[in-house]
């Protein structure tokens, strides 16, 4: 069911999210990794139907499944592999980022640390492979419960924060715990390090992991005013919480991702209560209760909810194309 283009797809494409494109295209949170570097098991089952090297090249092609041809100029790029071979992985994204570089395209790498990582071999690594950020994630947290509900500083420690300020690199934050970017203690860690050290640049992936849009809703004016702090679109199915982000930071700070390759699963996120739940097509809470259902890729799903923010918004074509690539070019410094 996963990783293959339907007609669905394609007619959900043409119809919703085609006209709404600009011209280039910026993918500001995807995943590059091999099979090999999950260990002897393998990766995850989620994983499993992926093929066994997603690298530049299958990201490149695949990737016009959501954006069309010729689109994708550039994008950040980080490992998968979080508990598995992390070496491996970020020397496999540092490698494919820089081919894709000596191609013409703005491919940026971010690597991947663990919250016990030594902060000078961190640095040392950040220079060594051309890397322009960290990505931090909450499986590799410090923690005795589950990594679910880890403050932010379990997985990413303040000495790492300090590297990221002193040599001025984005940082790629999944929040956890069960309220997201509405739990105060997420609030106030973010808005720490934020003013703490200005020089990096932090990114709330998941619309601040607004995989329930009133998540979002509720807790982004916590943090109104910091202006080291951005949002990525990826994976989220909702629109809501795109809107609470540009109705309080302007659509200046608001990124474009597509989560690949947890774009090329097929299913979507629905908000339930004060939580939410991943329906895959693959999955048995699928229910046909009221005709066929013929679920789409995430990362079309997740465009939709990014087209129907864009409209009751009312940005403008240049407001739009900026969420799709120039307020990545403003940060990383690409060309207009």
């Amino acid at each position: 069911m996963h990783w293959q283009l339907t007609e669905d797809d394609q007619d959900l494409f043409e119809r919703t999210i085609a006209p709404l494109l600009p011209e280039r295209i910026f993918d500001a949170h995807a995943h590059l990794y091999r099979h090999a570097h999950y260990g002897p098991g393998g990766p995850p089952p989620l994983f499993a139907a992926t093929p066994a090297e997603v690298g530049l090249g299958r990201f490149t092609q695949d990737i016009s499944w959501l954006h069309g041809q010729g689109r994708t100029v550039g994008g950040l790029f980080f490992g998968l592999a979080f508990t598995g071979d992390r070496a491996s992985n970020n020397a496999f994204v540092a490698a494919e980022t820089l081919t894709g570089r000596d191609h013409g395209l703005a491919a940026l790498p971010q690597l991947v640390v663990a919250p016990d990582d030594d902060p000078d071999q961190v640095r040392e690594r950040v220079r060594q492979g051309g890397f322009v950020g960290l990505k931090p994630y909450h499986t590799m947290a410090t923690t005795d419960g589950p990594t679910w509900q880890a403050p932010l500083e379990a997985y990413f420690p303040e000495a790492l924060a300090r590297v990221a300020h002193e040599e001025g690199l984005t940082v790629t934050v999944h929040l956890v715990r069960d309220r997201a970017l509405a739990d105060p203690l997420n609030q106030a860690a973010v808005r720490r390090y934020c003013e703490r050290y200005p020089a990096m640049r932090m990114i709330l992936a998941h619309a601040g992991r607004g995989f329930n849009p009133w998540h979002t809703i509720e807790g982004v004016s916590a943090l109104a005013g910091l202006a080291n702090l951005w949002f990525d679109t990826s994976a989220v199915t909702e629109a809501g919480g795109f809107e609470a982000i540009v109705d309080t930071f302007g659509h200046e700070r608001l990124l474009y991702g597509s989560d690949f390759p947890v774009s090329h699963l097929r299913g979507r996120c629905v908000a339930i209560g004060s939580s939410f739940h991943w329906l895959y097509a693959d999955g048995p809470t699928v229910v046909e209760r009221h005709g066929a259902v013929r679920p789409v890729l995430v990362g079309l799903e997740s465009l939709r909810a990014l087209t129907l923010a864009c409209r009751r918004l009312r940005l403008t074509d240049a407001q739009i194309e900026d969420l799709f690539y120039g307020n990545a070019a403003q940060l990383f410094s690409l060309g207009r």
